[in-house]
This record gives C-alpha cells, structure tokens and sequence, in this order.
C-alpha cells in the first residue's frame, strides 16, 4: 500500500504539530500520480474548515488538524484531530479497504486527542470538535459549557 512512510507526510505531519509552523493540517488521498496509493495531496493554514473543504465525496481520505482553543481567558488548548473521510460516492471496494488500511495511518499519523470516522461534513463543525476534544482531554474547566 504505502506511500505513509514518505518524507513529505513525516514533514507535513512534524509542520503540524509544531508550534512554530504555520501550517495546521494535512491531508493524504489516493492519488493517481504514485499508482494509486495514499500520498500527501494537500496541506493547509486554514485549521478544520479548510480541511474540510476539502475533502472529496468520492474518495476516502486522511486528514490530520491541529485545533486550538480556549477553555478560559488564560489557558490554551491545542488538540490534534484525525479525521478518517469516506466519501458518501466513494467505490464499494475502496470502502472496504478502510478498516484495515485505517490502521496503518494511525500509526503514521500516530499523535492525536481524537479520531472521528465519517463520511458527513456536519460532523466536522469545530464546535463539535472542540466539545468531543474537551470530552477526550479529561479535565474540562470550562464547567460543561462546550
């Protein structure tokens, strides 16, 4: 399968995680030009919306996003998401292989808060996502307020 052990993705994937880059997520697609393996096809500055604009209806894609956020005026929170697209016209075939080729990118993509599988953008709303994220940190300071 592999193309998860490239340079490019260990780069894109070390540039988000570091607090000094500012690119905040990336995202590994099937693509054409390395024979139809998974390979680093796109990363970005634009945190989870821009992620998930752009993910394709008819693939199956890897999204990885650093989400920052405030659970009070002096403490910050920063959280990394995998996010497992599968496509709503995405091949029957490609669909299938998921579950075991999932495991291969979580490994690669080894560091993060949460893993949210799915096919619907409305499940990426970053409301959401910060309130599972809270949910997955453990201690909510916040008071339950999301």
């Amino acid at each position: 399968m592999s193309g998860l052990n490239a340079a490019d993705i260990a780069a894109a994937y070390d540039a988000v995680r570091s607090d000094k880059e500012e690119i905040n997520w990336l995202l590994i697609s099937y693509a054409a030009a390395t024979g139809n393996k998974l390979a680093l096809t796109q990363t970005g500055t634009g945190g989870l919306a821009e992620l998930t604009a752009a993910l394709d209806d008819s693939q199956v894609q890897y999204g990885y996003v650093r989400v920052e956020y405030a659970n009070d005026a002096e403490s910050k929170r920063v959280k990394f998401l995998l996010v497992v697209w599968i496509g709503e016209n995405t091949k029957v075939m490609r669909k299938a292989r998921v579950s075991v080729e999932s495991g291969d990118v979580k490994r690669a993509l080894q560091h993060h808060s949460f893993a949210i599988t799915t096919g619907d953008k409305a499940e990426l709303a970053e409301k959401d996502v910060v309130a599972k994220l809270r949910k997955a940190g453990g201690a909510d300071y916040n008071g339950g307020r999301g």
